[in-house]
């Protein structure tokens, strides 16, 4: 089988991104980039893998959080493969997404530049 997948950004829960579908495959690639402001008081960045279905309500496949520590931890970036993690508890997830995120600037203007590369 394959799925049509998307991706939804939310920074502290809030959607602020919707990548394109890719239609009918289980290795998208999406090459999009974001930038966007990150509030001082932010808590985490979570990338939902979604499949888009005409006929009923989108499958959530797998997400993945970025938590502030994270950025800590990682001050000049990070690139690589994430695996997805589950969602809902009955679910079971398989997967992984390719993301290459930045904190760029300042203490006092940070932005965030995440690129959603591929999944599979």
């Amino acid at each position: 089988g394959s799925s049509d997948p998307y991706c939804i950004v939310k920074i502290d829960d809030e959607a602020i991104i919707r990548t394109a579908t890719v239609w009918k495959t289980l290795s998208p690639f999406w090459g999009e980039e974001y930038e966007v402001q990150l509030q001082p008081g932010f808590h985490s960045i979570s990338i939902y893998v979604m499949d888009e279905d005409a006929l009923s309500r989108d499958d959530v496949i797998g997400k993945v959080c970025i938590t502030r520590d994270m950025l800590a931890e990682h001050p000049k970036g990070y690139s690589g493969w994430v695996s997805l993690s589950e969602v809902d508890p009955d679910e079971e997830v398989q997967g992984e997404i390719h993301l290459r995120v930045e904190v760029l600037g300042s203490q006092g203007s940070r932005r965030l530049r995440c690129s959603v590369l591929e999944a599979r």
